[in-house]
């Protein structure tokens, strides 16, 4: 009998014999895979592949024995606890209970020159000292949750969020080995963020990558993410998502383009996605937005006088247009605001 040959972890598991457990499977660029599963007791092996898979065990109390390339082990994990297989081994995994797992795929072809930039070659992703058994890791558990979450926000991941969440992820399997990087210090140059925040403005409606980024700043990715952040204040992404809301409002205002074509022109996929991003950042809908600013006076109820209208209503737009979504009033305030109830 042939045994099919898999290039990656992904197309194993959507492929080989586990695929009738998939429960989600995300593609962002091909810089990560993730799979969400249910699969029942049994043996969970899988070929050499050229990727570095970490698996983290949503409901634990399940034992594992095995060999995922640093050696026997047989463990009990715990709840969110993670198992790390190798790449380029023939990972032997048996579990006894039906578990309920995440993954997450590390592409070598990716993923090497990054670690190779932000260690000065000094490590390779094939040496890491956690191949064996299980361990617990809240940072890497919290940027799973977060990675996971936006994920369901933005429908396809952006590589901006991938690779960030990529970047933290093996920046805490290295230092878990011993092996930790070299800390920044410091944020950009002045002339690395103003070219920076210049192509994330000339491209907000593009899917734009960290190692876009980095070499505009002559930086590895490992090293601008954290760079960046120092400078501004906030993670690429979060800055792009602040220029894509703003360049929304103007067009909301300004023009008569439907929500759909909005959406587009800002970057994401659906309306449904710019509606969800829209309504979490700004606290109101695009649509409810686009009411207010243009026409409020028509709002049932106002017993305003033109002058305090307008006043009230700029008074709106600077809050729902900040960019402290700490400090926005919920939207069932700012509506009561327009209706003349505000006392």
């Amino acid at each position: 009998m042939t045994v099919p040959a898999y290039s990656s972890f992904t197309q194993w598991y959507s492929e080989g014999p586990r695929a009738s457990g998939v429960h989600t499977m995300k593609l962002p660029g091909g810089i990560l895979s993730m799979v969400e599963a249910t699969q029942p007791a049994g043996d969970m092996s899988y070929p050499p592949l050229p990727e570095l898979v970490l698996y983290q065990d949503l409901l634990g109390g399940s034992r594992v024995s095995g060999n995922n390339g640093g050696g026997s082990f047989d463990v009990t994990t715990e709840r969110g606890g993670f198992i790390l297989g190798a790449p380029n081994f023939k990972n032997r995994s048996l579990v006894e209970t039906c578990h309920r797992i995440r993954s997450l795929s590390f592409p070598l072809v990716h993923w090497q020159n990054i670690v190779d930039a932000a260690s000065d070659g000094q490590f390779s992703i094939g040496h890491l000292d956690i191949y064996k058994g299980t361990f617990v890791s809240p940072h890497i558990r919290s940027v799973l949750q977060r990675l996971w979450a936006l994920s369901e926000e933005e429908g396809v991941p952006s590589r901006l969020l991938a690779q960030a969440a990529g970047c933290e992820i093996l920046a805490e399997l290295y230092r878990l080995s011993g092996k930790p990087f070299k800390p920044t210090r410091g944020g950009l140059a002045p002339w690395a963020e103003r070219r920076c925040l210049e192509l994330l403005r000339a491209r907000l409606s593009e899917d734009v990558s960290l190692e876009e980024l980095a070499a505009e700043a002559r930086l590895s990715p490992f090293h601008f993410a954290r760079m960046f952040k120092q400078s501004v204040g906030v993670p690429p992404r979060v800055y792009l998502t602040r220029l894509r809301l703003e360049r929304a409002c103007e067009l909301l205002e300004q023009t008569d383009l439907t929500i759909t074509e909005i959406a587009l022109e800002v970057g994401y996929s659906s309306n449904q996605v710019f509606a969800r991003v829209f309504l979490k950042h700004r606290r109101i809908s695009p649509s409810d937005y686009r009411r207010t600013v243009r026409d409020p006076a028509r709002i049932p109820g106002l017993h305003r006088t033109a002058a305090r209208q307008e006043q009230l209503r700029h008074h709106l737009l600077s809050e729902v247009r900040s960019e402290s979504t700490a400090r926005l009033a919920p939207v069932g305030q700012l509506r009561r605001r327009l209706h003349g109830n505000d006392n």
